[in-house]
């Protein structure tokens, strides 16, 4: 089993939580925009299952695999409700409840970051 640095996962997390601010912003900006599809990326738990880890070259004669992108990347949404005259397919209070979701996802991933830098920096003093 290898170890889980919490830090790069954290990292990648604020990434996804970036990306996924930007789509829900869009969004909101293009609520009247005829013709717009609203936009969202999959889920975090897709994108670590589609991460993976594998050897980085150390030296100059190592092979140079390094870790999977992820592509973090926005796709239109598949909507289910009922289309707008103006064929919009945002609908604001889904995206207002995507943003209260993505501001408590960043305070929880940066709590988590702020206690474990704690516990390390309590490790290393003692």
């Amino acid at each position: 089993m290898e170890p889980v640095n919490l830090f790069d996962l954290a990292t990648r997390q604020s990434q996804w939580l970036a990306v996924r601010q930007t789509a829900v912003a869009g969004n909101i900006a293009n609520v009247n925009t005829p013709g717009y599809t609203a936009n969202d990326v999959e889920p975090f738990d897709k994108v670590l299952d589609r991460t993976s880890v594998s050897l980085s070259a150390t030296q100059e004669g190592h092979l140079g695999f390094g870790a999977a992108n992820a592509g973090l990347t926005t796709k239109p949404q598949e909507f289910d409700g009922v289309l707008m005259p103006s064929k919009n397919t945002v609908v604001m209070e889904n995206e207002l409840m995507k943003a209260g979701e993505v501001r408590r996802s960043f305070e929880l991933n940066t709590a988590i970051v702020k206690a474990f830098h704690s516990m390390l920096m309590t490790v290393t003093k003692a």
